[in-house]
C-alpha cells in the first residue's frame, strides 16, 4: 500500500480511538508504530525509531521550561497571588457599573502572566469572581460567561503551555512565541472588556447593584493598588528579563519560580502538606505533557516518513483557492476539535500536518501559533464537551448547572471570534513585538 493511504489511515485510527476515550498519548504512540511498520515492513525499525524519539525528544535543555513555569503558577496561587489580584481589581473598578465583569478580566490577564493555563484560571476565578458578582446581584449566565470568556487568557499571555508545546512541534523560538502572545492577549482583554461595557450600557440590570459594595476610602484605594506587588514585581522580572535578553526561556522559568517560591515563604503559605502536593502536581503535570510530546514527535516522523506532509503542502499549493480559504478551514478544525478534546491534544494531533502547509503557502509561523492557539481556546468553550465550562462547573460545584454556563458563554465565544478575526486580518499584532526582539 502507498504510504501516504497508510498515514491517512492511521490519522483516522488515532481520532476513532480518542472518541472512543483512549489517552491521546497512547493512541498517537500506537498508531504511528503501526504506521511505520506498516511503510517499512520491519517491525524493529518501529520499536527503534520509538526508543530514540523517547529519549531524543526530552532530552534538549529547553523542556525545563515545562515544570518550571508550572512550579511558579503553583507557588504563586499558593502565596494568595491570586486573591490579592481581584481583591485589587474589584476595589478599584468594582465601583462602576460593570466594573466587577472588567475587573475579572484584567485580574485574569495577570494571572495568566503566572500560571499559562486556561483551565486553572477557570477553576480558580470561579471561586473567586463568580460569588463577588453573585453577592451585588449579577446576572448568573452573565457572570459565568465572565469567568468563561476571559479564562481562555491563560493560554493566550505568556507564558503558555501551549506556545511552548507548539514551539518544540515547529522548532520555532519559544521566547518569540511568548512575546508573539502579549499583542493578542491585550486585544482579547480589550474586546472582552468593551463587550463587557456595552452589555451593561445596554441592560443595566445584568450588572447587578454596585451599591451592595462598601465604600471606597482613599487610604482603601492605596491599599489596593499596592496589595498586588509581589505578583507584579514577579511578573515584571520574568518578562522584562526575557524580553530585555537577560534570560533565556528556561532561565526565566527557574527565576519565576524562584520569585513564587519567595512569595510563598513571605506570606507563610508553605508548609510540609503544601509542599508536598505542590511537588505531586508537577509531576504529574510534567509527566503528562511529556508522555504528549514524545507521542507527537513520533507521530511527526511517522508522517515525514510517509511524505503525506509534502504531499498535502504540494496539494494546497495547486488548489485553486486563495490560501487564506485554507486558514479558514484550519480555523474550522480547530473549533470542532476543541469541543470534544482538550487543547494540548488538538495541537498534537493537528500542527504536524497543518504547518508544512503553513510554510508552503508562505504564512509566518509565529503568527499561525497565535490564531491556532486563539481559535483552540474558543473551542474550549463551546458544547458538548468544552473543558473550560467542565472545570467551572467542577469548581462550582451543585450552585451552577453546566447548561447555565454553556448559555453565559455564547456571547463571549462571539467576542473571541471577532478577536480572532481581528488577529488572522492584522498578523502585526502578533508578529510586531517579536519582530523587534
Amino acid at each position: 500500500m502507498d504510504p501516504v493511504y497508510i498515514a491517512i489511515l492511521t490519522i483516522a485510527g488515532v481520532f476513532a480511538l480518542v472518541l472512543i476515550g483512549v489517552h491521546i498519548g497512547v493512541s498517537l504512540a500506537l498508531l504511528s508504530v503501526i504506521g511505520i511498520w506498516a511503510i517499512t515492513g520491519k517491525f524493529a525499525v518501529a520499536v527503534s525509531l520509538l526508543n530514540t524519539t523517547a529519549y531524543q525528544s526530552v532530552m534538549d535543555y529547553v523542556f525545563a521550561v515545562i515544570p518550571l513555569f508550572v512550579l511558579m503558577g503553583l507557588l504563586a496561587n499558593l502565596s494568595g497571588a491570586t486573591r490579592d489580584l481581584f481583591d485589587s481589581a474589584e476595589a478599584l473598578l468594582g465601583r462602576i457599573r460593570g466594573g466587577l465583569g472588567i475587573a475579572t478580566v484584567i485580574a485574569n490577564a495577570i494571572f495568566a502572566a503566572i500560571t499559562g493555563v486556561s483551565v486553572a484560571s477557570a477553576a480558580v476565578f470561579s471561586k473567586l469572581a463568580i460569588p463577588e458578582m453573585l453577592r451585588i446581584k449579577y446576572d448568573r449566565k452573565f457572570a459565568f460567561g465572565i469567568v468563561a470568556g476571559s479564562a481562555i487568557l491563560g493560554m493566550l499571555i505568556p507564558p503558555s503551555i501551549l506556545m511552548i508545546v507548539y514551539g518544540v512541534l515547529t522548532e520555532q523560538s519559544i521566547g518569540k512565541l511568548f512575546a508573539a502572545g502579549i499583542g493578542p492577549g491585550l486585544l482579547v482583554s480589550a474586546v472582552l472588556s468593551a463587550g463587557i461595557w456595552l452589555r451593561v450600557r445596554l441592560n443595566p440590570q445584568i450588572a447587578g447593584d454596585i451599591n451592595a459594595l462598601p465604600p471606597l476610602t482613599f487610604s482603601g484605594l492605596v491599599k489596593a493598588a499596592v496589595k498586588p506587588w509581589g505578583v507584579v514585581l514577579l511578573i515584571g522580572l520574568v518578562l522584562g528579563g526575557l524580553y530585555g535578553g537577560f534570560f533565556t526561556p528556561t532561565e526565566a522559568g527557574a527565576i519565576g519560580a524562584a520569585g513564587a517560591l519567595v512569595l510563598t515563604i513571605a506570606a507563610r503559605q508553605l508548609n510540609w502538606s503544601s509542599g508536598v502536593e505542590v511537588l505531586a502536581e508537577i509531576g504529574r503535570s510534567t509527566a503528562s505533557i511529556f508522555l504528549l510530546l514524545i507521542a507527537a514527535q513520533m507521530y511527526s516522523r511517522m508522517l515525514t516518513i510517509s511524505g503525506l506532509a509534502a504531499a498535502l503542502s504540494e496539494w494546497a499549493a495547486t488548489l485553486p483557492v486563495a490560501p487564506i480559504v485554507l486558514i479558514l478551514a484550519f480555523v474550522v478544525v480547530f473549533l470542532m476539535l476543541g469541543m470534544i478534546i482538550d487543547s494540548v491534544s488538538i495541537l498534537l494531533l493537528t500542527v504536524p500536518i497543518m504547518y508544512p502547509v503553513i510554510i508552503k503557502l508562505g504564512y509566518d509561523p509565529i503568527w499561525f501559533g497565535m490564531v491556532a492557539i486563539i481559535a483552540i481556546e474558543i473551542g474550549l468553550l463551546t458544547p458538548p464537551f468544552g473543558m473550560v465550562a467542565f472545570a467551572m462547573q467542577s469548581a462550582l460545584g451543585d450552585t451552577a448547572k453546566l447548561e447555565e454556563i454553556f448559555a453565559g458563554s455564547m456571547p463571549f465565544t462571539l467576542l473571541l471570534l471577532i478577536a480572532l478575526a481581528l488577529v488572522i486580518a492584522f498578523p502585526a499584532i502578533s508578529i510586531w513585538i517579536p519582530s523587534l526582539l
